[in-house]
Order: structure tokens, then C-alpha cells, then sequence
């Protein structure tokens, strides 16, 4: 899992509340379970004007105008700014491997839903919880300057706009602590590799019998 430390990126407005993970990543997209190749398909609803077909050429298919990620100004944005309860619905670990294959590293919103928000730690992505008339305030500025940037810093627990203006957020340390080192389940667990080695070696000599049908 890609670290996140600092991270400096253009935003891009998803103004809507509610936004479920079907919204997402559609459920007919569901089947791989490789964790990349879902950026294509991210939003895929709203962002096509036909129905997506998984291995499709999306790159043939006709776009949604209307559709913010669509728009120039919105290109290579790797930060979501969002409404509230943003990730609710079915608890499909595919939508944040979704964003973050097609390149945002941090959303921003005034809540989010509980299986979604952890999923985003589990994968490389930053969900940051602002109070909502701060997340108006970042709207309306990024509607009103084209290019509009934020910079995020986990270690210091910080949004930055381009102004200076610094709003400070929340966030679990050990959750933080895993980011920051781009810790998954797996990785945490590896930092104890060699304490499960000599536990493991141990029990061989305690417990053989636990360990026959494997030699």
C-alpha cells in the first residue's frame, strides 16, 4: 500500500449527498477482485452517457459533458471534495480500490459512511472528516478559481488552501500510523514477522504433533 504523508493536489466538487459505492463502482463491475484496473469505470453512471460493460474500451465510449470529472479543469484532480454520508450503501471494498486506481489519494467531507471510511485507510486513501460549513466554504472556492489546489498533511493533521487558510482534522493514530507507513492488515502484521517466527519455532518444539501433517 502507497504511503501518504504529504500531498498537494487539484480538487474536484462531487456537490452531492449520499453518494453510495454503486454510484461508485456499479455492481456489475464487481467480479475482479485485483484491486486495479477500476479507474475507468469510477462513477461510471454518471460519468458515461452508455451502460459499462466490465473489459470494455472505455476510451471509445461516449462521455457524460455535465459530469465533473469530465471537465478540463478537473483533470488529473486527486483530491474528492464531497457531501455528507459520502460511501454509504453496500459495504464493497472495490469503490475505494476505484478511486484510488483512477488517482485520488484524499476526500474530503463532512461525514462518511462507517465500512467505507475504513476501507479507505485499508487502502491508501486519506478520508478526511471537516465540519460542513468549512466544506462549503473549500466548494465555493473551488468552483471560483480553475487549478484550485489543497495541500494535506497527515503528519501534521492539516488542510491548507492556497490562501494559507489551515483547518485542522481528526484522525484515529493507529490509523494514521498505518498510512503514514503505508501499512495495510498484511503489513502490520508483517512488523511482527519475526516475533511470529520464534513463536512459530517455540511450539515446533513444544508441540510437534501440531506440526506433523505439514512436514
Amino acid at each position: 500500500m502507497r504511503a501518504l504523508k504529504q500531498h498537494q493536489g487539484i480538487v474536484a466538487p462531487m456537490d452531492r449527498s449520499n453518494v453510495d459505492t454503486d454510484m461508485i463502482i456499479p455492481k456489475q463491475f464487481l467480479k475482479s477482485i485485483k484491486r486495479t484496473g477500476f479507474g475507468p469505470n469510477l462513477f461510471d453512471e454518471l460519468r458515461y452517457l452508455d451502460e459499462g460493460q466490465p473489459d470494455q474500451d472505455c476510451s471509445k465510449r461516449p462521455l457524460n459533458p455535465d459530469f465533473v470529472l469530465n471537465q478540463e479543469r478537473y483533470k488529473n484532480a486527486s483530491v474528492l471534495l464531497a457531501r455528507s454520508n459520502f460511501g454509504c450503501g453496500s459495504s464493497r471494498e472495490h469503490a475505494p480500490w476505484a478511486l484510488e486506481d483512477y488517482g485520488f489519494r484524499v476526500i474530503i467531507a463532512p461525514s462518511f459512511a462507517d465500512i467505507f471510511y475504513n476501507n479507505c485507510f485499508k487502502n491508501g486513501l486519506l478520508p478526511i472528516v471537516l465540519e460542513e460549513e468549512i466544506v462549503e466554504q473549500l466548494f465555493q472556492e473551488t468552483y471560483s478559481t480553475e487549478g484550485y489546489q489543497l495541500s494535506v498533511d497527515l503528519e501534521a493533521k492539516t488542510v491548507t488552501t492556497p490562501s494559507g487558510e489551515a483547518f485542522s482534522f481528526e484522525v484515529d493514530d493507529f490509523r494514521r500510523h498505518c498510512l503514514l507507513n503505508g501499512l495495510d492488515d498484511i503489513g502490520v502484521t508483517l512488523e511482527d514477522a519475526d516475533l511470529i517466527r520464534e513463536y512459530e519455532n517455540r511450539r515446533r518444539v513444544t508441540a510437534p504433533w501440531l506440526f506433523d501433517a505439514f512436514n
